[in-house]
């Protein structure tokens, strides 16, 4: 390609990252007003996306300009904007298989090192959207040890920690890659337990996800999990917590049923998951539970019940 085309090149890519995101929003909010759906027009120029008239998509050409514009620029100001416009555009199913034909999760995935936290925190973001699609994420299981390390090492309850937790979600929906976090479980509990409620929230969505593979049900009852784990199941936790945690521990019930591991004395060691969740003091927890005010926490506590 020579200089002139490249200049060219990367002066669209600059326009698309200033552009798009507002483009983006339009669509957005449009679709969110009702407005019978998107349109998709080809033929858009870097000044149509610019427009207040734009309510479309980016297409294919589009989305090359602005992955290689993400892929070339130093400045993280426009670095920001292109994997913003990047994020929002992977939200839609058909370009999510776009964006990876074009060869762009590694350059979006390449963007998760940056040191600069608010870029790797939309690369994730991106990320999170592409991970939607079963294709995407062969390719996308390649950064999770990364994502690990910077959602267990970075700062509890940051953004970054956040948005890495909702990719990992996406990655266990399916069994396919659950096997590449068994030596983070312990890890999980212990955000679990140290952080805010969003996060708690977030970590019980990934930590349900393994919960429902058998495979995964011995690792879970061999992490070591600080005993205030058993607070959650107070009657005062928030409901969107408590039904969490009693989900969990049911689904483990009906993991170990379905694999005929319901045995009196497994090889768990004092202070694993197993022995907190089959103590007396988790089964006085249940038997309060069955009183609470709220039908589903009261219905769930019955289910776990019989299994003590």
């Amino acid at each position: 390609m020579g200089g002139a085309r490249d200049v060219g090149w990367v002066a669209a890519g600059l326009v698309l990252g200033a552009g798009a995101c507002y483009c983006i929003y339009r669509l957005t909010r449009g679709q969110q007003r009702g407005s019978g759906g998107r349109r998709l027009r080809p033929s858009l120029s870097a000044e149509d996306l610019t427009s207040d008239s734009c309510d479309d998509v980016l297409n294919a050409e589009q989305l090359q300009k602005l992955l290689y514009l993400l892929e070339s620029t130093e400045d993280p100001v426009i670095m920001e904007r292109a994997l913003v416009t990047l994020g929002n555009n992977a939200a839609f199913s058909a370009n999510q298989a776009v964006i990876r034909e074009l060869g762009g999760i590694p350059i979006v995935g390449d963007k998760i090192n940056n040191p600069n936290h608010s870029i790797k925190e939309k690369a994730l973001n991106a990320l999170n959207n592409l991970s939607v699609n079963v294709e995407n994420q062969i390719k996308i299981k390649i950064y999770i040890k990364q994502i690990c390390e910077d959602v267990f090492s970075g700062p509890l309850n940051s953004a970054v920690q956040l948005a890495g937790l909702r990719v990992l979600t996406n990655m266990t929906v399916t069994n396919d890659h659950q096997h590449m976090l068994k030596s983070y479980i312990t890890d999980l509990f212990q955000v679990l337990l140290t952080g805010n409620g969003n996060t708690k929230v977030q970590v019980l969505k990934l930590l349900l996800n393994l919960s429902e593979n058998p495979a995964m049900t011995e690792g879970l009852l061999r992490a070591q999990v600080d005993s205030s784990f058993l607070s959650l199941y107070d009657g005062h936790v928030a409901k969107e917590i408590l039904l969490r945690v009693l989900t969990l521990f049911q689904n483990i019930n009906n993991c170990l049923r379905m694999e005929g591991q319901l045995a009196t004395q497994p090889p768990f060691s004092k202070g694993s998951l197993f022995f907190l969740l089959y103590g007396e003091e988790c089964a006085q927890k249940m038997r309060a539970l069955v009183y609470h005010h709220d039908v589903d926490v009261k219905e769930k506590a019955l289910t776990i019940i019989p299994k003590f």
